[in-house]
């Protein structure tokens, strides 16, 4: 089956600059989509080249005398074995450069191919992609409250998430659908990314099995040659750290690179207990970890994409709880950003973190610490880009739709300065001269639709006039918009004969195993 097509008039999207999308907003239009971001700007680096150096031959150090541990897998074991590490028990030790030796087949970057192909997304270099919130139990609106997240809670993030100018990706679970059974729910969840977007998605990796079924599902819409030879799923790949890959993260790993599907190997830190306090120490580990699991992929199948992740907050060393928006994990970004660049693969991290239970001051400052490194330091993939709260046990409404404001901020400013003739903009200098102004000119009237972002949430309004409007708050207006973006939604057209595949191969796996709900 061939890659459905949608039509090219509607999909038009800019790769800079978000014009088209804030004209049609004005309008009262349909929002225009954007490409993913091909950033112009340089990468902020915090680490010299002694600094680099340093901290990989520490990871070096700890891969080879302390070791990772693959558990629960005597497979994954014995390809290690093979490939010539050193194998005690469930502890891998590997000799100095093994890892990123393997690592030379691995792509600096690759295409991760949506069903529309004008939404396809490139992923490394000096591409950025923004995906939504991953992973939360609840989720929470100004209407409902904080409650636990259902399937129709998830089919509408992933319509908000197809809706959203700067959102380039479905993302994969962005909420627990906890009304259906564990060993089932992850059918409906693909499906949904399936058949109400047509932006790339991510598959499941809470098991082995659950993977091959989002593997099976790629191939009926894709078809089996195509996702062979390319990528059409990105999964996540959690590392249980300190140094431990699991047989639920190994099972997935392997099926997604051996169907040549990218895995996104992150070691998942709150510094402080799952790493040093230090910045330098928790970037060895992380850079440890990270070589052992992507250099795994290469040898489940050389050539198989992957991309070097990472999840680093701090903890409050008085209660322990995770932190976000703090200076030390913006500094660890920087750094495995630069140590990514430097093994030659993509990078994920960063986000709209924050721990506040509310869209409060607290989550926007803490979401707006971790979104600015994100972006300067050059990351390729970002998850959580938009609708994390509570440190990430709530996807919430009002925050995904105020997070995709800022990241259409972002898109603008990753695009740079325009240096081309209307952006040197000496025609209006000329025009209006010593003492005048600007508002009337020529070049401004041309430019006035364009020229600056203007903002989906934010009120500049006067204050007389904000007080007789309702004195609304930024969340109220959030709540607003969220639900227009639902009220506007249109489903991207499917094959008839691809859906019907899909929803046949959906019953007949549901059918062959009873309902769990652990």
């Amino acid at each position: 089956m061939s890659i459905t097509e949608a039509s090219t008039g509607e999909r038009r999207r800019r790769a800079s600059g978000g014009a088209d999308a804030r004209r049609a907003r004005r309008q009262g239009g349909r929002s225009l989509q954007l490409s993913y971001i091909r950033r112009t700007l340089p990468e902020q680096e915090v680490l010299s080249e002694e600094g680099l150096a340093l901290i990989e031959a520490n990871a070096d150090r700890v891969l080879e005398e302390i070791g990772i541990e693959f558990r629960e897998d005597p497979e994954a074991l014995a390809i290690w074995r093979e490939a010539g590490a050193d194998v005690a028990g469930e502890r891998v030790r590997f000799p100095k450069g093994l890892c990123r030796e393997l690592l030379k087949s691995a792509p600096a970057s690759f295409t991760q191919h949506a069903r529309n192909p004008e939404r396809s997304v490139e992923i490394g270099g000096k591409a950025t992609v923004f995906a939504p919130v991953y992973g939360p139990p609840f989720v929470r609106d100004l209407d409902g409250g904080r409650r636990y997240g259902t399937i129709e809670d998830f089919r509408q993030f992933v319509k908000l998430a197809y809706h959203a100018p700067a959102i380039h990706h479905s993302g994969g679970t962005v909420c627990e659908p906890v009304d259906i059974p564990v060993n089932k729910r992850h059918l409906d969840m693909v499906y949904a990314h399936i058949r109400y977007s047509d932006k790339p998605f991510m598959g499941s990796v809470t098991a082995p099995e659950r993977a091959a079924d989002s593997v099976t599902m790629a191939k009926l819409v894709f078809g089996e040659e195509f996702v062979d030879r390319n990528c059409v799923l990105i999964n996540l790949i959690n590392v249980n750290s300190p140094m431990v890959f699991d047989g639920t993260m190994l099972g997935a790993l392997k099926t997604y690179a051996r169907a040549n599907q990218a895995a996104i190997v992150t070691p998942f830190i709150l510094a402080g207990a799952m790493s040093p306090v230090t910045v330098a120490g928790t970037l060895t580990q992380i850079l440890a970890e990270v070589l052992a699991g992507t250099a795994f992929t290469q040898l489940c199948r050389p050539g198989a994409p992957v991309v070097m992740g990472t999840f680093a907050s701090s903890i409050s060393m008085q209660s322990g709880a995770p932190t976000f928006g703090t200076p030390e994990p913006s500094l660890v970004l920087y750094g495995a950003a630069q140590l990514a660049r430097r093994i030659g693969i993509p990078f994920r991290s960063g986000g709209s973190l924050c721990a506040s239970k509310t869209c409060d001051a607290q989550a926007a400052y803490e979401s707006a610490q971790t979104l600015t490194p994100t972006v300067m330091a050059g990351t390729n993939f970002v998850l959580h880009a938009a609708g994390w709260l509570e440190g990430g046990l709530v996807s919430s409404y009002e925050k995904f739709v105020m997070d995709c404001d800022q990241l259409g901020m972002m898109q603008q400013l990753s695009a740079g300065v325009d240096l081309s003739e209307n952006g040197q903009a000496m025609d209006a200098i000329a025009e209006v001269g010593p003492g005048n102004h600007y508002l009337g000119c020529a070049h401004t009237q041309a430019n006035f639709e364009t020229a600056f972002y203007r903002s989906s949430i934010a009120d500049n309004n006067s204050f007389e006039q904000w007080h007789a409007e309702g004195s609304h708050s930024a969340e109220d207006r959030a709540n607003k918009l969220w639900k227009k973006w639902l009220a506007d939604y249109e489903a991207p057209p499917l094959d008839e004969a691809i859906d019907e595949a899909l929803k046949e191969f959906i019953d007949k796996t549901k059918a062959s195993m009873p309902d769990a709900f652990a």
